[in-house]
């Protein structure tokens, strides 16, 4: 078989992609802390600047699959990426609230559009390549995220937080700059052809493979949540563990998604994506019930380690699939996907603690495992992540 040498440096420069997107949510976490004190705001304040950002990503990230219809996926991920480089160093410039406002809604407008844009790249890709990079690709995220907000933390507390983000802009335009040459070029119309639609395509499509796509994405994302704000905090109200204990449940959780995602396109290409998301949705099912269940506190952070095993290709399984749906543009049906999926992250932190505070920890870790099930029985429509344009027994799609 002939070497696809341009899919092959495509396949790279999106990881690059991925990198420097995750570098930036990395660094942007330290920073969190420090605009409470700076503008004199409280932690509900802060809640609503952060849910700002999320809405501006999720909201931006339905409309980015238009623009990549129309104007390709290179250059739409390449303008956004350019346009990431200076949203970390606006917000922290922010000279009062309502300025900080505007820029927040506007980084989560930025990364949200880059999100859609890289990961239909990947799927370009993977078409090429005839294998899996999705879950690889998501794994490079999380390295970014981990160098950023590890080395963020440092430089915040040596050299203070905007110094921390002119560096971030400038390592992030380095690795965007470098990276945007070897993207892979855009096939004149293809993703559209492709699509019976054609013009009859809308913002919100009447097909219910891509909502339930977008839902089952939203069900493995919830999960992932739950475990980043609360189990430290059910670990030291139920368990009585010491902080540092505590911390240790998110991570190892996250060192077990970063190391399954960077495996996981191995075993998906050898098991294929339906069978890799059944055993993922079942293994990441019992981790969170064996850590709700937990009678002491290491079962839970090696409960939880299982379950990051399991969830970590769950996510790319499901962005595949809608990459390759059988009656959509690939971007439209990315952009769908991904904007209910990440919902899944504005919804857990306060969803999850309301349902703690009045069923208790244990009954809601146990629920989110019965999620993860669900995700896991239906894994059977992600058949498509294989690159195979299966036909499903669905309705034509129709225009709201």
């Amino acid at each position: 078989m002939q070497v696809d040498v341009q899919a092959q440096r495509a396949r790279w420069a999106v990881a690059a992609m991925f990198l420097a997107n995750g570098f930036v949510m990395g660094a942007w976490a330290p920073q969190i802390p420090l605009l409470m004190p700076k503008h004199g705001v409280t932690e509900s304040v802060l809640g609503l600047l952060i849910l700002v950002l999320g809405l501006g990503a999720v909201s931006a990230m339905l409309f980015a699959g238009r623009l990549i219809s129309r104007y390709g996926g290179q250059r739409v991920l390449s303008v956004f990426s350019l346009l990431l480089i200076p949203v970390l160093p606006m917000v922290v410039y922010s000279p009062n609230l309502w300025l900080l406002a505007l820029f927040m809604a506007v980084f989560g407008a930025m990364a949200g559009c880059m999100d859609v844009a890289m990961n239909a790249q990947a799927v370009e890709i993977e078409r090429r390549l005839h294998k899996a990079i999705m879950s690889s690709s998501h794994g490079f995220w999380s390295l970014g995220g981990f160098i950023g907000g590890s080395a963020g933390a440092w430089v915040i507390a040596h050299w203070g937080s905007e110094v921390q983000s002119l560096l971030t802009a400038a390592i992030v335009a380095a690795t965007v700059l470098a990276a945007m040459p070897f993207l892979l070029p855009d096939t004149p119309n293809a993703p559209v052809a492709e699509a019976t639609p054609g013009p009859r395509t809308k913002l919100f499509p009447r097909d219910f493979h891509v909502w339930l796509l977008g839902f089952l994405a939203l069900f493995s994302m919830v999960p992932e949540g739950a475990v980043l704000d609360w189990a430290a905090i059910y670990m030291q109200k139920e368990l009585g563990s010491e902080v540092f204990v505590s911390g240790l449940a998110f991570a190892f959780f996250a060192g077990a998604m970063a190391v399954m995602r960077f495996l996981g396109d191995s075993v998906r290409n050898r098991f294929g994506a339906v069978r890799t998301l059944r055993v993922s949705g079942f293994l990441g099912a019992a981790g969170m019930m064996g850590g709700a269940l937990a009678p002491y506190d290491w079962v839970v952070i090696v409960s939880f380690a299982a379950a990051g095993l399991g969830i970590a290709n769950m996510v790319p399984i499901l962005f595949s699939a809608a990459g390759n749906h059988p009656r959509l543009p690939s971007a439209n049906a990315i952009s769908i996907v991904t904007m209910v999926g990440y919902c899944g992250i504005l919804v857990a932190p306060s969803s999850i603690g309301f349902l703690a505070e009045h069923a208790g920890f244990r009954p809601t870790y146990a629920g989110l495992s019965l999620i993860l099930v669900v995700v896991a029985l239906l894994a059977a429509r992600a058949a498509d992540a294989d690159g195979r344009r299966s036909e499903h027994p669905l309705a034509e799609i129709q225009p709201f």
